[in-house]
């Protein structure tokens, strides 16, 4: 019996490192495969990774849940820095930017991330271009910081709260950070692997997925252990501010608009989008065909909408 208990505690540690070790060498070739391509600067979560191109009126543009600044320099920086300074940021703690264990990960915390690198490079109020769980980051920086901001052009935004959680993120809601990390290192990365096909027909359905965005979208990084830590307690800590969101929408201090995907998966535009500007008339609301990804999938339509609704244009 000692034999066979010892047999099977040598099995479950080898199964172990050998997890360990997939994971390792899995982020040692994504980070090769997709390396910086911006700059840093130093903020209050350390290192802080972005891309800043074109001149004219700045935009800041603020990644959603499990992404990167690729989701934006994928084709949307170039095309707006025809006509305006776009800065596109890895929020601390995914792509290439650092994030101590124990920096807050609620949205209005990481909104006051985002303050600092508004201070950090001296942009005099640019316009705020939020993805997803970046929208509802831009909506507590418009809240907290009115003063540095001239308004908000927000995609496919959380805003409101009342969906349902996406099966997309099941893997996400975990609370201890022992248990957190433990997964990082073992399962999270080629159960990752292995469930692609369904994420992405959630996350981009039924919209098509870019051919190149594992690369020059960034999505290879996803695979790291340190973006599945990151990317769980953001979804965690996600819904922490709503309840003080809706409270401050009637007295939203810059213009604000919103451009929604009718087929979106991930979040309703009905929920985060038609009942929001019915509770609120003053905030505007665009709906057109597509899914949740629009930055990467509707790029043309993205761009005109944030230009035609920068208020200092």
């Amino acid at each position: 019996m000692l034999t066979i208990l010892w047999l099977v505690l040598g099995l479950v540690a080898l199964t172990v490192a050998g997890l360990v070790w997939f994971t390792w060498n899995t982020k040692r070739k994504v980070e090769a495969a997709v390396p910086p391509r911006g700059q840093f600067i130093e903020i209050s979560t350390g290192r802080l990774h972005y891309v800043d191109k074109g001149q004219g009126p700045a935009i800041v543009m603020v990644h959603g849940l499990g992404a990167q600044l690729g989701n934006f320099d994928y084709a949307l920086v170039d095309a707006l820095a025809e006509t305006h300074r776009c800065i596109a940021i890895d929020r601390p703690g995914m792509g290439w930017s650092e994030r101590p264990e124990g920096a807050a990960a609620n949205p209005r915390a990481q909104a006051g991330y985002v303050a600092e690198v508004i201070d950090k490079l001296g942009l005099d109020r640019p316009l705020i271009v939020g993805h997803s769980l970046g929208g509802a980051i831009g909506v507590c920086l418009a809240l907290d910081h009115p003063e540095k901001i001239r308004g908000l052009a927000l995609l496919a935004p959380l805003t409101r709260g009342g969906d349902a959680p996406s099966p997309a993120f099941a893997s996400l809601g975990i609370r201890s950070p022992l248990m957190r990390k433990i997964a990082a290192w073992t399962l999270a990365t080629p159960m990752g692997m292995r469930s692609t096909d369904l994420v992405f027909d959630l996350v981009f359905g039924p919209d098509r997925v870019p051919a190149d965005y594992g690369t020059k979208g960034g999505g290879l990084l996803g695979l790291r252990p340190g973006s599945f830590v990151a990317t769980s307690r953001d979804y965690v800590a996600s819904m922490t501010d709503i309840k003080w969101m809706r409270a401050g929408y009637a007295e939203m201090p810059v213009p604000m608009a919103v451009l929604f995907g009718e087929d979106d998966r991930i979040l309703s535009a009905e929920t985060q989008g038609r009942k929001l500007v019915a509770e609120h008339p003053a905030i505007t609301l665009e709906l057109i065909a597509g899914g949740h990804m629009l930055p990467l999938t509707r790029p043309e339509a993205c761009t005109d909408f944030i230009r035609r609704n920068d208020p200092g244009v």
